[in-house]
């Protein structure tokens, strides 16, 4: 499913020093650019079918393969690789963000470098949701959608996110305008508490977050449950696709 997209390699050190590889999926040579962080199920076909829409609405898109079989989903499967994978995913972890978020913001400072006209935006979703508030903390990453953004898992009042890249993301945001988080209201993974804690960090003074709710059960607005969500989740799609639009095709 992935034929038509080129593969390379990307090595990164985390913080620790130690290096991490991963393979990285990309499609089109535009520009803007929009980096999908994939959710715990995988990158199966409806998280390709989202990188397709992008590509079709005139972005560049990259896939970083972190974890799981290609093209298919694998639930319980990833789960148990994530957990073993502990010197990149820390799960539970409050105050701080995971180490392969350092590995994500090489990527999109690799990705930046390659041409000053490139513009980066990124969609985080569910375990990786958070992922895309951290990156907008980097100078390389201009835009970001947090799609049911869960951890630290269980502990939904809390934020995967160190102090300094709060108040980094908080200026950017302040500078550039704010950035998108989306859930279904009835979503028990990524709780009400989880946007207020969300809205208590970042709003206190101004919108750095756009908020979109969407009613019913469902978990992944932009993937797996896109067409369960009906109409609202296809706006919150085209939403998307606008806010990416508006800014990383007319800086």
């Amino acid at each position: 499913m992935l034929d038509d997209f080129e593969k390379r390699t990307f090595s990164a050190p985390l913080a620790s020093g130690e290096e991490v590889s991963h393979d990285v999926y990309t499609k089109g040579d535009a520009a803007a650019t929009v980096v999908v962080i994939q959710e715990l199920p995988g990158i199966g076909p409806e998280t390709i079918s989202l990188a397709e829409t992008l590509h079709q609405q005139g972005f560049r898109v990259v896939l970083p393969h972190l974890f799981g079989p290609l093209g298919k989903v694998s639930l319980g499967g990833n789960l148990l690789r994530v957990f073993c994978m502990r010197k990149e995913f820390h799960l539970f972890e409050k105050n701080q963000s995971s180490p392969v978020v350092d590995w994500l913001k090489a990527l999109c400072r690799d990705i930046k470098a390659e041409s000053d006209s490139t513009t980066i935006g990124v969609i985080g979703m569910c375990l990786t949701g958070n992922f895309a508030i951290s990156l907008v903390a980097d100078e390389s990453v201009l835009a970001g959608v947090a799609s049911q953004p869960s951890m630290p898992f269980f502990r939904p009042e809390s934020l995967h996110m160190s102090g300094q890249e709060i108040d980094q993301a908080r200026e950017h945001l302040s500078l550039h305008g704010p950035m998108l988080a989306m859930r279904f209201k009835q979503d028990k993974l990524c709780t009400g508490a989880k946007f207020a804690a969300l809205q208590r960090t970042f709003n206190d003074d101004r919108e750095r977050i756009k908020f979109i709710e969407l009613p019913g059960k469902g978990h992944s607005v932009l993937t797996l449950d896109l067409v369960k969500g009906g109409e609202p989740a296809q706006q919150a799609l085209q939403e998307v696709l606008d806010y990416f639009s508006r800014l990383l095709k007319t800086a």
